[in-house]
């Protein structure tokens, strides 16, 4: 795959152009296309609950967001996922009345968010959980990262992988999965490892506890990719099982190689000037030093990443948000019911 955006066409072109691969007109798409124009006509009258200090507090560093942005991009999916999450519940009470199980616990609505490093996900999540706890409902939003499920330092050189973090072998999937399926069976306390990007490990005795959220949001590099089919037939759940609906961010290649630099340098900057953090030695490192070795990351782990594990898996998301060269979503894609 190329790792460009979803082209930015009409609605009208939809119809028979697929979103992933570009093709059409004799190409069927599973997706309706949106410009940001279009997209933003669709907030129809859902508040802005949030200010320009909640957005400056809430973003990433490196990852610009605007007022602008949450009410054209935002908003809408807002209003999208009350409308989801409504008919999901109501589904749900409908079902357990058939089965005559009205007594079970709620099952929370899943929300996963895929996409590259550097692309702004931690962003988009925060953005999210702040707009949906706003909902006149008020739902209980929690977020959880999939960054605490990475198997820790000392078995990852075990397993000659330390290198290999953030690919899929990296992480202790059948953990997240326990974790999953407890969070949709209505357990009232859930938890989950944390992990901490100042010493660049999973942090030994510290948990973030979940409890019964009406909403929760799973933000992960790979979280939409599948296992591998058995051959005997046997079920092996998929992370993206667990989910009611899925967002990948998206952005072109070369927009993610540049983020992932600038991120890097302003890094080395303050976070890397901590006497804790493990890329400390960064933080002596000349510009031309920096930029070197910040290519050779993204060179040599995230790019092999992205073209190989995350991207593949674009095309499984329920929502697809194409990002321009300046952070800003340009197009959405909507996965048809």
């Amino acid at each position: 795959m190329s790792g460009a955006p979803i082209p930015a066409i009409g609605v009208a072109d939809a119809e028979c152009q697929n979103p992933v691969t570009g093709e059409g007109p004799d190409r069927l798409s599973p997706y309706r296309l949106f410009t940001r124009a279009e997209w933003a006509q669709l907030r129809a009258d859902t508040p802005l609950t949030l200010d320009v200090e909640d957005v400056a507090r809430l973003q990433s560093i490196n990852d610009p967001i605007s007022i602008e942005e949450v009410v054209a991009i935002y908003l809408p999916l807002s209003r999208l996922l009350s409308l989801y999450v409504a008919a999901t519940q109501g589904l749900f009470k409908a079902t357990q009345r058939f089965l005559m199980a009205e007594h079970e616990a709620k099952a929370p609505y899943i929300i996963g968010l895929a996409g590259s490093v550097a692309v702004g996900k931690s962003t988009t999540a925060r953005v999210l959980k702040a707009l949906l706890a706003r909902w006149p409902n008020t739902p209980k939003v929690d977020l959880i990262t999939t960054d605490g499920f990475l198997h820790p330092n000392a078995e990852l050189k075990r397993m000659g992988a330390m290198e290999r973090k953030g690919f899929p072998e990296s992480y202790d999937t059948a953990a997240l999965l326990r974790f999953l399926t407890d969070i949709k069976a209505g357990k009232k306390r859930v938890a989950a490892p944390v992990y901490s990007h100042l010493v660049y490990d999973v942090v030994p005795g510290e948990e973030q506890v979940i409890e019964q959220p009406d909403i929760l949001i799973v933000e992960g590099l790979n979280v939409l990719q599948p296992a591998r089919l058995p051959r005997d037939g046997t079920a092996i759940p998929f992370v993206s099982d667990f989910f009611d609906f899925s967002i990948y961010l998206d952005g072109h290649e070369d927009d993610l190689h540049r983020w992932y630099v600038n991120r890097f340098l302003r890094l080395r900057q303050t976070a890397f000037r901590n006497p804790l953090s493990y890329f400390r030695k960064y933080a002596e490192a000349s510009e031309t030093e920096a930029l070197d070795i910040a290519d050779g990351l993204w060179a040599t782990i995230n790019l092999p990443n992205l073209r190989d594990n995350i991207l593949p898996t674009r095309q499984r998301a329920s929502l697809i948000l194409a990002k321009g060269a300046s952070h800003r979503i340009e197009s959405v894609a909507l996965r048809r019911l």
